[in-house]
């Protein structure tokens, strides 16, 4: 067993996991999408991103597009996420809520994205 592809596919999938827990829940109330899972989701999609970075095939390629489309609208999320909190009068309303929630939703579906490219990649490996 390669350690090196067990981290791999832990990331890859613990990164998908994370954020479709920060996901779930009614999308205007933000007591079902806590602030820590969003950073927690960053993070874990970041490292595995920095893991994609080596593969230099075509699938690595598109590995690490999906991981990079991820890690954007997470970091938009948590953006639009500090501004209605510390930086408007209004605090965060339903509407702003739905949105931190639409750009997680998008960075869940480039995750599953790259972990069905995983599984394909993995069936198609021979020894």
């Amino acid at each position: 067993m390669n350690i090196e592809k067990v981290a791999f596919g832990f990331f890859i999938v613990l990164a998908m996991t994370l954020i479709f827990g920060f996901f779930i829940g009614e999308f205007e109330n933000p007591s079902h999408h806590h602030v820590y899972e969003l950073f927690a989701a960053i993070i874990v999609n970041l490292i595995a991103t920095v893991l994609k970075f080596g593969d230099r095939t075509q699938i690595g390629a598109i590995h690490l597009a999906t991981s990079l489309v991820a890690d954007l609208q997470l970091i938009i999320a948590a953006v639009v996420w500090a501004i209605a909190v510390h930086m408007t009068a209004t605090g965060l309303q339903p509407v702003t809520m739905a949105s931190i929630v639409s750009l997680s939703g998008g960075a869940f579906l480039a995750n599953v994205m790259s972990v069905i490219i995983l599984i394909v990649e993995t069936v198609m490996f021979r020894r």
